[in-house]
This record gives C-alpha cells, sequence and structure tokens, in this order.
C-alpha cells in the first residue's frame, strides 16, 4: 500500500446508531457522513470493551482486554506493552496525539512523540471505587444520578470548552508542521464529546428539539437477569431523570454527536487548506458507546449494542469509496490499519495479533476470528464476556446464566433467547467459540485477585469505600483547562490539566 499520512479521530462514547450514516435520521453528522461518502463503512464494529480506559488500551495495543491486563479504569495502559505508536516512532515517523488518552499518565514511554492536552488517570489511580465489587459497594446516597441529572441541557462545559481547544491545536499543528515531516505521520486526535455530562453549546442544541429526538427504547424496563439487576442498583440515575429531563438528556446527546462532527470537520477543513488531502487517510471511531436511557439505563458499561457497538470508518486513497462492509471489526483492527498506513510491515508477532487491517476487509478479506468484548469494572459483582459470531450475541456471566441474542431478528436486543431450549445447541456452540479465545472463569478470578490486591495496597476495602463516600463526586466533568494563545506563529502552546472526576476514565 502506498504509505500516506493518517489523522485517527476517536470520539467518546459516540454509539453506533447516531449518525446520519448509520440510518439516524434524526442526527445532523454531516462531517462523519462524508468520510463514509468517500470511504467504507463498517456496519459491525465493536469495543473491546466498554469503558474508556480499557479500550483505548485495546486500540493502542491491538490485543484483547485479558491480553493487556489493562481490566478497568484503574489498570490504564503504562506504556510497557508495545504500542503501533511505538512501532512507528521506532521507524522514524512522528506520532503526535491531542486530546484524551486515558492512559495511566503522562510518559516518554506512550506511543506519542508529543502528547497535546492530554488527559490520564486522575493522579496516575482512576475510579478506585470501580474495584470495589466483592461485595459491589453501594454508596449509602447516590451522588452520581443527582449529579449526572444537574448537568443537562444547552451551555458550555469544561468538556466542550476542552474540545474546542484540542481542535484548535490539531489544526495549529497541521498549518505548522504538517508539510514538514520527512515521513508519513498520525495524528490521534481524541475528543471527549458526546461524553456526559449531557451539556451542549447552545447552536448545536437548537439544531434538535425535544419532540423529534423521542424517548428511549424501553425506557421503563425492569432487568431480569440477575446481573442486569445489581447494574441497575449501583448506577441509579432514572430515578433522578422525568420524561421532560429525558427528552432534554436525548436532545443534548444528539447536539454533543454533532459538536465533535463540526469539530473533525475543522480538522479536515484546515488538512484539505494545507493541501494536505491527497497525502492523507482518514479513520474515524469511538471507544464505547452510550445507552441514553434505552432498556432503563444510562451511559455504558453493559454488553448491549448501544453500550458497545461504534461508528468505523475508513477514508483516504485505496479504500473503496461510498462501500458498505458488515464484516465484524474491532478497535483492535487499529493497529494493523495504522501500520499498514505508514507502509510498515507487520513483524512476525504483530502477525498473531487478534487484529486484522480495516484495508483488507474493505476490499473483501473475511478474517477467521470471532469479535469479543469484556468488563470488569465497577457495578458488576462479576466480569462480562461478549462474543459475536454471525447473527448471535452471546454474553457470558461467570457464576451466573448467560444470554444470547439475534441481532439479525432483534437488533434492540427484546428477547433473551438462553433459556429457550430450542436454541440450546447456538448456546453451545457460542460458548465454546468464545473458550477457543479465552476461559472466562480463569480470567475472572484471576481479575478479582488481581484487583484485590490493589485495593489491599491502597488501604483496604474499607478505607477506599470511605473515599468514595467523601469524594465520590467532586463535579461530574470539572476538567480544567488552561489554555494560552499562541505565543508565535509556529508553536502551539496550549495546556490542560487532568480531570479532577473520577469519570474521566470510566
Amino acid at each position: 500500500m502506498n504509505p500516506k499520512n493518517m489523522i485517527v479521530f476517536v470520539s467518546d462514547e459516540h454509539s453506533r446508531r447516531y449518525a446520519g450514516c448509520y440510518g439516524d435520521p434524526i442526527a445532523k453528522t454531516p462531517n462523519i457522513d462524508r468520510l463514509a461518502e468517500t470511504g467504507t463503512r463498517f456496519t459491525q464494529a465493536y469495543t473491546p470493551s466498554p469503558t474508556c480506559v480499557s479500550a483505548r488500551a485495546s486500540l493502542a495495543t491491538g490485543k484483547w482486554v485479558h491480553q493487556t491486563g489493562c481490566y478497568s479504569s484503574v489498570e490504564a495502559y503504562d506504556g510497557s506493552i508495545p504500542s503501533w505508536g511505538h512501532n512507528l516512532m521506532g521507524k522514524g515517523h512522528q506520532v503526535v496525539s491531542f486530546g484524551k488518552i486515558a492512559y495511566q499518565q503522562s510518559s516518554p514511554n506512550n506511543g506519542f512523540s508529543r502528547e497535546f492536552l492530554p488527559i490520564h488517570n486522575m493522579n496516575g489511580l482512576g475510579w478506585m471505587g470501580g474495584l470495589l465489587r466483592d461485595p459491589v459497594y453501594i454508596p449509602k446516597d447516590s451522588v452520581e444520578g443527582p449529579e449526572f441529572a444537574r448537568h443537562i441541557g444547552p451551555g458550555e462545559s469544561d468538556y466542550t470548552k476542552y474540545d474546542r481547544v484540542v481542535s484548535n491545536t490539531a489544526c495549529a499543528w497541521l498549518h505548522h508542521h504538517g508539510k514538514k515531516q520527512d515521513q508519513p505521520w498520525v495524528m490521534f486526535v481524541s475528543f471527549i464529546s458526546p461524553h456526559y455530562p449531557l451539556i451542549a453549546p447552545q447552536e448545536f442544541y437548537d439544531l434538535y428539539d425535544d419532540e423529534s429526538v423521542g424517548l428511549p427504547h424501553r425506557q421503563d424496563a425492569l432487568p431480569d437477569h440477575p446481573v442486569l439487576q445489581e447494574h441497575r442498583r449501583f448506577f441509579n440515575f432514572n430515578d433522578f431523570i422525568d420524561e421532560d429531563l429525558t427528552r432534554k438528556a436525548r436532545r443534548s446527546y444528539y447536539a454533543l454527536c454533532s459538536f465533535s462532527d463540526y469539530l473533525i470537520g475543522q480538522v479536515l477543513s484546515t488538512m484539505n487548506a494545507q493541501g494536505l488531502s491527497d497525502d492523507t487517510r482518514i479513520l474515524y471511531t469511538s471507544d464505547h458507546g452510550e445507552m441514553l436511557g434505552n432498556q432503563g439505563v444510562w451511559t455504558k458499561m453493559l454488553m448491549s449494542e448501544d453500550a458497545v457497538a461504534i461508528p468505523m470508518i475508513l477514508s483516504g486513497e485505496g479504500v473503496p469509496r461510498g462501500h458498505v462492509v458488515d464484516t465484524p471489526v474491532s478497535l483492535v483492527d487499529c493497529y494493523p490499519t495504522i501500520i499498514e498506513n505508514a507502509g510498515v510491515e507487520l513483524t512476525k508477532e504483530e502477525q498473531t495479533f487478534p487484529g486484522a487491517s480495516l484495508f483488507s476487509i474493505a476490499d473483501g478479506e473475511t478474517p477467521m476470528r470471532w469479535i469479543i468484548s469484556e468488563y470488569h469494572d465497577g457495578g458488576m459483582s462479576t466480569g462480562l464476556f461478549m462474543l459475536r459470531k454471525d447473527q448471535w450475541k452471546y454474553i457470558y456471566y461467570p457464576g451466573f446464566r448467560p444470554q444470547l441474542f439475534n441481532l439479525a431478528n432483534d437488533p434492540m436486543e427484546d428477547t433473551d433467547l438462553a433459556t429457550d431450549l430450542a436454541y440450546e445447541s447456538v448456546l453451545d456452540e457460542c460458548d465454546a467459540a468464545l473458550r477457543e479465545i479465552l476461559d472466562p472463569d480463569a480470567i475472572n478470578k484471576e481479575v478479582f485477585a488481581k484487583q484485590a490486591k490493589i485495593i489491599e495496597a491502597n488501604g483496604g476495602y474499607d478505607h477506599v469505600a470511605s473515599m468514595e463516600e467523601s469524594n465520590m463526586f467532586i463535579e461530574l466533568g470539572a476538567l480544567y483547562v488552561n489554555a494560552e494563545e499562541l505565543r508565535t506563529p509556529a508553536e502551539v502552546n496550549v495546556r490542560a490539566g487532568h480531570n479532577t472526576s473520577r469519570n474521566v476514565s470510566a
């Protein structure tokens, strides 16, 4: 493949269904839609984990969660496993990041030549309370629910202010440095939007209205699975969100999708203005989705399609135009794709990774593998393991009964077939396929043992719980941005502090 520059856009919490090119008649995402028109759109893309830290570690390394050991919001990527960035930097390529990264901390070993405005785990730790899963810690007074409900509607949050600076900084780098590199470069441009708080800039909020965004699918549904019931008790948002606020929350989410689309458009416009469009390919995706009230759940941290299904679009020279691919893909496929884009060959070891090049898949190749996702974080007394095989979605909960959905006939996952004896052979087949990839029971046991050691090293269960009680929620979305004017036309001098909310890594 002809080597090219690449811009990797990663939004935060953009569920696949909320984009015009994915069939949403309401969503206004013209720049993302244009990428799909000029490139290839993958209709069955998934995150390796419905939580930021774990998903981004897999994106960096091309490995599944159980292979990285980045199981939770605390166990963040620290650069010890080589990333695609390390590979390319070792061969002289510039690899620069802009915005949220969600690794353990800023480090020369993170796999970036330079990090602009990086956000990593708070104090290098992240959300310690998420490790309290044996038993699941339920705070005495719900704090997240009221805070979530309080931060809904039109306006500017620290997150949207931050994202604007990220976009401007990426544009400045393209303007001053985009043409000055000896080898193809990679820009990793990562926005927090449309991640909650669901506060959207007024001009984007005004693109929608409370009625057109509708109400969630089965918003009053009560989960009939014990693990999902546990999740509902832990992430108790519905008690604080009435119908009026629900519509405003959905309107704000749509608006934030349009806002992040606008920021992507700014970067692409600068790329075009600098004459770099012919020399640059684009990859757009997100780290995970957002439930947005569907099935009575908000945020993510489940294996439902709204939480794990993500957009994936590849555009540029050599990519089929206006093409749609139904082959399931994953964030682990970003690794070989970015490497191939730069004209670098994968090593023998890298060829054993689970990822496959999106270029090859766009050309019709079907990898001999199944897509999986894992969750080992707050609110769950067991791990979650998802397998996507053909039309089937299989979810395994160690110690509890599994779930099975036929996504071809039931895309909204209304009917769990796992208890229907007519599907017993399908259930067995999916379980066997999952165990060809990993041993879920052994991994679940390993994760709890590892996390117990982290809890003990930080004062024990009761101490971590008391920390959660006293500092459960400093303020949702409390990101402090300290942006300075560019002092010279040739140098970007923009800085941002770490997020003070535990939710930056959730």
